[in-house]
């Protein structure tokens, strides 16, 4: 699927008059919960980055009765099913590729907190960051963290098995999931634990196209004593992946270890002037932490040496403050770029830690031959990499945008590498999904959805490629 068709789909599709099915859902669920307007549907026809079809109609639930009721009335239309959180996704995962209802579960907000167990219970549409909010008074904290925590809900995070900068030492969000209540493709209400099979792990990170999560109890932990923040610029991006592998081996095991190349440094001092290093062909943001002081010390001088050793000059936040504008640069990284082009491609590629130098290199070096603005970030600890292609489609070919998509994805695949960290596959990386996954491994997964999503009706046309799309790739690849 061309990122051109991607962006025209959403000019088409819109009616005026509403469809049955918001007449239904009307009658059934009141019309505060139903949005059947074109101006209303439109707005939920995208996600961060890509365009799809306005939908038939958008439901905003309040509860997972109305989730049930609302699944039976499609099912009865024969509408397919998209869920939907923020809409702070990256890859297409909320935006519908087929006139669909889209349930958006952003009313569904009940969370409580239980400290003597030291869990929390929340519906979906609950913003990740109130979680650690509405525990820290007890002195527990969630710490799956991604940029958008301020925004993304639990569920879409959920849906794509979020990670953040603290996934390398925290892990990521389906690690701190206990149970789920999910409803099924038939409009089945389920109650899941992670006992015997862990049918809990198998929905998240599947994209809504399993099932439909509506609250998790989610594991909390508390918080560190001492954290201690330091900041290193490389002459180049091999450089800071070099010394990123360097750290690691050496023992140490950062609570955070983010990477940014030049053009995002520079984006960002742009956008923030927090006093980044703008010469610098790569900055490397590493806390450390624990509840020992002198080996929270002792782990960041490990960090600092393994920096110095590979050209790095070490900065240390001298204040928590400081500390703060460090990390406030990092998640600022997205409305940064957005500043340089009004639309971005960003790839999520995961790699070993062995050969990050590498791919950082040949990726720089595939941007620069290409003549796209290439911009690299990421949560390099655990070899995650957010390779950003910016561009203007008014001036720039959208099929060579992805092309060097392609390449990218192809970079990560050679080297024992995978295309999703924690942004999913959604629409936007379906077309690399049959060089990615043999296809033996490829029948499986099909067979998977089409047990749990039998009339292939919730999220159609995202992660998994369809026949003519693997034959293609089959075709490409002898040729």
């Amino acid at each position: 699927m061309s990122m051109q068709s991607m962006n025209s789909r959403s000019k088409t599709g819109v009616n005026s008059a509403p469809h049955p099915l918001a007449a239904e859902l009307t009658r059934l669920l009141g019309a505060h919960k139903v949005l059947s307007s074109s101006g209303e549907r439109r707005m939920y026809s995208y996600d961060a980055i890509v365009m799809g079809v306005v939908p038939v109609c958008v439901v905003l639930p309040e509860s997972t009765t109305d989730v049930v009721l609302a699944v039976r009335a499609a099912n009865a239309a024969g509408i397919p099913i998209v869920g939907r959180g923020a809409a702070s996704g990256l890859s297409g995962g909320a935006a519908p590729t087929v006139p669909s209802l889209v349930l958006s579960f952003t009313r569904m907000t009940q969370l409580s907190i239980d400290p003597a167990r030291r869990e929390a219970t929340a519906q979906a549409g609950v913003i990740t960051a109130a979680v650690s909010e509405a525990a820290r008074p007890h002195g527990l904290v969630y710490p799956p963290d991604p940029a958008s925590f301020r925004t993304s809900t639990i569920g879409g995070n959920l849906a794509e098995n979020a990670g953040g900068p603290m996934c390398f030492k925290y892990g990521v969000s389906g690690d701190y999931v206990k149970a789920l209540e999910y409803v099924d493709a038939g409009g089945e209400v389920h109650q899941l634990t992670r006992d015997a099979y862990d049918l809990a792990g198998l929905l998240i990170g599947s994209e809504g196209t399993l099932g439909l999560i509506t609250s998790a109890r989610l594991r909390l932990s508390t918080p560190a004593r001492f954290t201690r923040t330091l900041m290193s610029s490389f002459p180049t991006v091999g450089q800071a992946a070099e010394a990123v592998s360097s750290a690691i081996a050496a023992g140490a095991v950062p609570a955070k270890l983010e990477f940014m190349d030049r053009a995002c440094v520079n984006a960002i001092e742009d956008f923030l002037h927090v006093g980044l290093p703008r010469d610098a062909g790569a900055v490397l943001l590493v806390d450390t932490d624990g509840d020992d002081l002198e080996t929270v010390e002792e782990e960041l001088a490990l960090v600092e040496a393994a920096c110095q050793s590979s050209s790095g000059q070490v900065r240390r936040a001298a204040t928590d403050a400081e500390a703060v504008s460090l990390w406030q640069a990092r998640r600022s990284v997205s409305p940064a770029l957005g500043r340089i082009r009004p639309q971005r491609m960003n790839e999520d590629i995961v790699v070993p830690r062995s050969v990050l130098s590498e791919v950082v290199r040949e990726i720089e070096a595939l941007g620069k031959a290409s003549g796209l603005n290439v911009v690299q970030f990421g949560h390099i600890g655990d070899g995650n990499l957010h390779p950003n292609i910016l561009f203007d489609p008014r001036t720039e070919s959208e099929e060579a945008v992805h092309q060097l998509a392609q390449q990218i994805a192809s970079v990560a695949i050679r080297h024992g590498g995978v295309l999703s960290g924690e942004h999913g596959i959604g629409s936007m990386k379906v077309p690399f999904m049959a060089e990615a996954i043999d296809p033996v491994t490829l029948a499986v997964l099909r067979d998977v959805k089409a047990a749990l999503d039998p009339e292939g009706r919730l999220n159609p046309g995202k992660v998994l490629p369809d026949a003519v799309q693997v034959g293609a790739a089959q075709d490409t690849s002898h040729a």
